[in-house]
Protein backbone atom coordinates (compact mmCIF):
# COMPACT_ATOMS: atom_id res chain seq x y z
CA UNK A 1 0.00 0.00 0.00
CA UNK A 2 1.02 3.64 -0.42
CA UNK A 3 0.88 5.71 2.75
CA UNK A 4 0.29 9.45 2.71
CA UNK A 5 3.18 11.22 4.38
CA UNK A 6 2.96 14.69 5.83
CA UNK A 7 5.34 17.26 7.26
CA UNK A 8 3.88 18.78 10.43
CA UNK A 9 5.38 22.11 11.55
CA UNK A 10 6.23 22.01 15.24
CA UNK A 11 6.18 25.24 17.26
CA UNK A 12 8.27 25.41 20.41
CA UNK A 13 8.75 28.72 22.21
CA UNK A 14 8.34 30.32 25.61
CA UNK A 15 7.82 33.80 24.13
CA UNK A 16 4.19 34.76 23.34
CA UNK A 17 5.40 37.30 20.76
CA UNK A 18 7.45 34.66 18.95
CA UNK A 19 4.44 32.35 19.14
CA UNK A 20 2.25 34.88 17.36
CA UNK A 21 4.88 35.34 14.66
CA UNK A 22 5.23 31.60 14.05
CA UNK A 23 1.46 31.09 13.99
CA UNK A 24 1.07 33.81 11.37
CA UNK A 25 3.91 32.27 9.34
CA UNK A 26 2.42 28.77 9.56
CA UNK A 27 -0.96 30.02 8.33
CA UNK A 28 0.68 30.66 4.99
CA UNK A 29 1.67 27.06 4.32
CA UNK A 30 0.23 24.58 6.84
CA UNK A 31 -3.21 23.18 7.62
CA UNK A 32 -2.08 21.27 10.72
CA UNK A 33 0.50 22.24 13.35
CA UNK A 34 1.88 20.87 16.60
CA UNK A 35 2.45 23.07 19.64
CA UNK A 36 5.05 21.83 22.13
CA UNK A 37 4.00 22.31 25.75
CA UNK A 38 6.64 21.94 28.47
CA UNK A 39 6.22 22.22 32.23
CA UNK A 40 9.84 22.60 33.39
CA UNK A 41 9.60 19.32 35.29
CA UNK A 42 9.11 16.49 32.81
CA UNK A 43 11.68 18.34 30.71
CA UNK A 44 13.98 21.12 31.98
CA UNK A 45 12.48 23.83 29.76
CA UNK A 46 9.20 25.71 29.96
CA UNK A 47 7.11 26.87 27.03
CA UNK A 48 3.96 28.75 26.14
CA UNK A 49 0.74 27.83 27.92
CA UNK A 50 -2.81 27.30 26.80
CA UNK A 51 -3.56 30.91 27.80
CA UNK A 52 -1.07 32.07 25.17
CA UNK A 53 -2.88 30.01 22.53
CA UNK A 54 -6.31 31.25 23.57
CA UNK A 55 -5.05 34.83 23.24
CA UNK A 56 -4.44 34.62 19.49
CA UNK A 57 -6.70 33.50 16.63
CA UNK A 58 -5.50 30.23 15.10
CA UNK A 59 -6.84 29.39 11.65
CA UNK A 60 -5.45 25.87 11.24
CA UNK A 61 -6.09 22.62 13.08
CA UNK A 62 -3.56 21.75 15.74
CA UNK A 63 -2.45 19.33 18.40
CA UNK A 64 -0.71 19.82 21.73
CA UNK A 65 2.40 17.75 22.47
CA UNK A 66 2.31 17.61 26.26
CA UNK A 67 5.84 17.20 27.61
CA UNK A 68 4.52 17.37 31.16
CA UNK A 69 4.44 15.21 34.28
CA UNK A 70 0.65 15.18 34.72
CA UNK A 71 -1.02 15.42 31.30
CA UNK A 72 -4.49 14.86 32.70
CA UNK A 73 -4.29 18.30 34.34
CA UNK A 74 -3.96 19.91 30.89
CA UNK A 75 -6.71 18.23 28.91
CA UNK A 76 -9.68 20.49 29.70
CA UNK A 77 -7.71 23.65 29.04
CA UNK A 78 -6.33 22.51 25.71
CA UNK A 79 -9.72 21.33 24.52
CA UNK A 80 -11.01 24.79 25.43
CA UNK A 81 -8.11 26.36 23.52
CA UNK A 82 -9.10 24.40 20.40
CA UNK A 83 -6.78 21.39 20.22
CA UNK A 84 -7.92 18.54 17.98
CA UNK A 85 -5.51 16.06 19.52
CA UNK A 86 -3.35 15.78 22.61
CA UNK A 87 -0.13 13.79 22.49
CA UNK A 88 1.18 12.80 25.91
CA UNK A 89 4.23 10.85 27.02
CA UNK A 90 4.23 7.22 28.03
CA UNK A 91 6.95 8.19 30.52
CA UNK A 92 4.75 10.74 32.34
CA UNK A 93 3.95 10.01 35.97
CA UNK A 94 0.24 9.58 35.31
CA UNK A 95 -1.66 6.41 34.48
CA UNK A 96 -1.61 6.30 30.69
CA UNK A 97 -4.96 4.54 30.45
CA UNK A 98 -6.58 7.15 32.71
CA UNK A 99 -5.24 9.97 30.52
CA UNK A 100 -6.54 8.25 27.39
CA UNK A 101 -9.98 7.69 28.91
CA UNK A 102 -10.29 11.29 30.10
CA UNK A 103 -9.20 12.66 26.73
CA UNK A 104 -11.75 10.46 24.95
CA UNK A 105 -14.49 11.72 27.25
CA UNK A 106 -13.56 15.25 26.25
CA UNK A 107 -13.81 14.38 22.56
CA UNK A 108 -10.09 14.67 21.91
CA UNK A 109 -8.02 12.47 19.65
CA UNK A 110 -5.08 10.93 21.51
CA UNK A 111 -1.49 10.29 20.58
CA UNK A 112 1.13 8.48 22.65
CA UNK A 113 4.66 9.91 22.59
CA UNK A 114 7.66 7.81 23.58
CA UNK A 115 11.20 8.89 24.43
CA UNK A 116 14.20 7.49 22.54
CA UNK A 117 15.18 5.03 25.28
CA UNK A 118 11.71 3.47 25.68
CA UNK A 119 11.33 0.02 24.13
CA UNK A 120 8.33 -0.83 21.96
CA UNK A 121 7.40 -3.76 24.19
CA UNK A 122 6.88 -1.40 27.12
CA UNK A 123 4.06 0.62 25.54
CA UNK A 124 2.68 -1.90 23.02
CA UNK A 125 -0.34 -2.84 25.22
CA UNK A 126 -1.54 0.78 24.95
CA UNK A 127 -1.28 1.15 21.19
CA UNK A 128 -4.76 -0.08 20.32
CA UNK A 129 -6.26 2.56 22.65
CA UNK A 130 -4.70 5.57 20.88
CA UNK A 131 -4.90 7.17 17.45
CA UNK A 132 -1.18 7.58 16.86
CA UNK A 133 2.28 6.88 18.22
CA UNK A 134 4.94 9.59 18.17
CA UNK A 135 8.56 8.48 18.43
CA UNK A 136 10.90 11.12 19.81
CA UNK A 137 14.19 10.98 17.91
CA UNK A 138 15.80 13.41 20.34
CA UNK A 139 15.69 13.79 24.10
CA UNK A 140 12.69 16.12 24.36
CA UNK A 141 12.56 19.74 25.39
CA UNK A 142 14.90 21.68 23.11
CA UNK A 143 14.98 22.97 19.53
CA UNK A 144 17.81 21.77 17.32
CA UNK A 145 18.86 18.59 19.17
CA UNK A 146 20.75 15.87 17.29
CA UNK A 147 18.72 13.13 15.60
CA UNK A 148 19.03 9.60 17.07
CA UNK A 149 18.91 7.19 14.07
CA UNK A 150 18.27 4.00 16.07
CA UNK A 151 14.74 5.27 16.78
CA UNK A 152 13.89 4.31 13.19
CA UNK A 153 14.43 0.65 14.11
CA UNK A 154 11.64 1.03 16.68
CA UNK A 155 9.40 2.50 14.00
CA UNK A 156 9.96 -0.63 11.92
CA UNK A 157 9.30 -2.85 14.94
CA UNK A 158 5.99 -1.19 15.72
CA UNK A 159 4.94 -1.09 12.06
CA UNK A 160 5.44 -4.85 11.81
CA UNK A 161 2.84 -5.52 14.50
CA UNK A 162 0.61 -2.48 13.80
CA UNK A 163 0.51 -1.99 10.02
CA UNK A 164 -2.41 0.48 10.14
CA UNK A 165 -1.18 2.64 13.03
CA UNK A 166 -0.40 6.30 12.32
CA UNK A 167 3.25 6.74 13.28
CA UNK A 168 5.12 10.01 13.64
CA UNK A 169 8.73 10.93 14.31
CA UNK A 170 9.64 14.17 16.05
CA UNK A 171 12.98 15.80 16.72
CA UNK A 172 16.10 16.49 14.73
CA UNK A 173 14.42 16.12 11.33
CA UNK A 174 15.77 18.43 8.65
CA UNK A 175 16.35 18.60 4.91
CA UNK A 176 19.51 16.50 5.21
CA UNK A 177 17.78 13.47 6.78
CA UNK A 178 14.05 13.78 6.01
CA UNK A 179 14.29 11.39 3.04
CA UNK A 180 15.84 8.75 5.31
CA UNK A 181 13.03 9.17 7.85
CA UNK A 182 10.23 9.29 5.28
CA UNK A 183 11.48 6.05 3.74
CA UNK A 184 11.00 4.15 6.99
CA UNK A 185 7.21 3.80 6.96
CA UNK A 186 6.62 7.03 8.87
CA UNK A 187 3.36 8.90 8.31
CA UNK A 188 3.98 12.20 10.08
CA UNK A 189 7.33 13.99 10.11
CA UNK A 190 7.43 16.76 12.70
CA UNK A 191 9.85 19.59 11.94
CA UNK A 192 10.56 22.61 14.11
CA UNK A 193 13.85 24.46 13.83
CA UNK A 194 14.47 23.49 10.21
CA UNK A 195 11.30 25.38 9.29
CA UNK A 196 10.98 28.26 11.71
CA UNK A 197 14.66 29.16 12.02
CA UNK A 198 14.99 29.52 8.26
CA UNK A 199 14.84 32.90 6.47
CA UNK A 200 11.73 31.77 4.58
CA UNK A 201 9.76 29.16 6.60
CA UNK A 202 7.16 28.67 3.85
CA UNK A 203 9.78 27.93 1.23
CA UNK A 204 11.56 25.49 3.53
CA UNK A 205 8.27 23.71 4.26
CA UNK A 206 7.61 23.33 0.53
CA UNK A 207 11.14 21.99 0.04
CA UNK A 208 10.65 19.42 2.80
CA UNK A 209 7.32 18.30 1.36
CA UNK A 210 8.91 17.87 -2.05
CA UNK A 211 11.62 15.69 -0.53
CA UNK A 212 9.06 13.63 1.38
CA UNK A 213 6.90 13.10 -1.69
CA UNK A 214 9.91 11.88 -3.65
CA UNK A 215 10.78 9.49 -0.83
CA UNK A 216 7.33 7.88 -0.68
CA UNK A 217 7.63 4.12 -0.93
CA UNK A 218 5.26 1.20 -1.34
CA UNK A 219 5.25 -1.49 1.32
Amino acid sequence: MTRTKKVVPSILTEDPRALKTMVRQAEGFADYVQFDIMDGRFVPSRSITYQDLVAIPIRFDWEAHLMVERPEDYLDNFREAGAKRVVFHYEAKSSARSVILRARRLGLAVGLAVNPETEVAAFLPLVEAVDSVLFLAVHPGFYGSQFIPKVLDKVAELRKSQPAMEIGVDGGIKASNIVQVAGRQVDLLYVGSDIFLQPDPAERYRTLMTLVNKASVRF
